[in-house]
């Protein structure tokens, strides 16, 4: 569908959410702010979407993803149905187009979980309601906006913050740059070498943070990225897709472990967070993920508030 031009930022109605760099800073501000407020009070917006309808596309396992939108959904009134690629003409070759017309006659927004961005932005091409992106090979915005959430909640702004990623380059790593740029964050991105971020991502980033002052940093020293960080962040270091790779990157990721001695060139009262699911003595110590510094439940029902505040403002009146 065609992105509605924006230029009060008044309203999100009708706009997709593809990636964070089709926001401004202005507008990811007013997304966090409403999902402060449907956290304080559900009530408030209880028929919200009343009579709206999601469908949710799912081409890979979830936890989080499936059941922070149904049950957004459900708490805002409307109704979120399930969808899988086995039982739908999609995963039996029937073209974008078909799927994508054929649904916004029957759904009023289309969310997305799946591999390949590009799929994603021909189903938005030819949609005539909102289409979410809860997953793609290159990015995860919805999760990135979870991760704002929870930064501000803990630490009371977002600009002048240091992050710190530790990992792999991924599409987390990838929404999480692009987040920080936007809105002030200096992110730090340590990556074993070959597996740093997505070159053309970072090179745009990179244009978005000369505009906003944020520093952006990408390294082979996991240490030079932690150092100072008010956040300190890490994935599993095979994401879906590649599993198969697991053996390998354990090797090459060894030295890239989260860890007490890693931390403790971080900020005193840094916090830290996983997007989960995480592997306990892989990317990050049961000490850390476990202990006092860690708020990764809070982040994780965070998915749930910042959600609730995207189906709003797109399939807001």
């Amino acid at each position: 569908m065609n992105t509605v031009v924006n230029n009060n930022n008044k309203t999100l109605s009708g706009r997709d959410f593809l990636t964070l760099f089709d926001y401004t800073a202005a507008e990811i501000t007013e997304l966090i702010e409403l999902a402060i407020e449907l956290k304080k009070d559900k009530a408030k917006y209880a028929e919200a979407l009343k009579g709206l309808s999601l469908g949710m596309i799912f081409e890979n396992a979830s936890t989080r993803t499936r059941v922070s939108f149904e049950v957004g959904m459900t708490q805002l009134g409307g109704h979120a149905l399930f969808l899988s690629p086995k039982d739908m003409q999609i995963g039996r070759g029937e073209p974008v187009v078909d799927t994508a017309n054929v649904l916004a006659r029957y759904v009023d927004a289309i969310m997305i979980r799946t591999n390949s961005h590009e799929l994603v932005e021909e189903l938005a091409q030819y949609s005539s309601v909102p289409v979410i992106n809860a997953l793609t090979d290159n990015y995860h915005p919805c999760q990135a906006m979870a991760d704002l959430l929870t930064i501000i909640e803990y630490k009371g702004t977002l600009e002048g913050l240091k992050l710190a990623y530790v990992g792999d380059g991924n599409n987390v790593a990838h929404s999480l740059l692009i987040a920080g740029a936007k809105v002030g964050i200096d992110v730090s991105i340590a990556t074993p070498k070959g597996y740093e971020v997505n070159s053309e991502i970072f090179a745009k980033v990179q244009a978005v943070a000369q505009e906003t002052g944020a520093q952006i940093v990408q390294t082979n020293d996991p240490i030079e990225a932690v150092q100072n960080a008010d956040v300190i962040y890490t994935d599993v270091w095979a994401s879906m897709g590649y599993e198969q790779e697991q053996t390998e990157r354990v090797k090459q990721f060894h030295e890239f472990q989260v860890n007490d001695q890693l931390a403790a060139h971080a900020k005193d009262d840094f916090i830290f967070l996983h997007c989960l699911p995480a592997h306990r003595g892989e990317e990050v110590t049961a000490e850390v993920i476990d202990g006092s510094h860690s708020v990764i439940y809070d982040q994780a029902e965070n998915r749930l508030h910042a959600q609730k505040a995207i189906l709003v403002a797109l399939l807001g009146k």
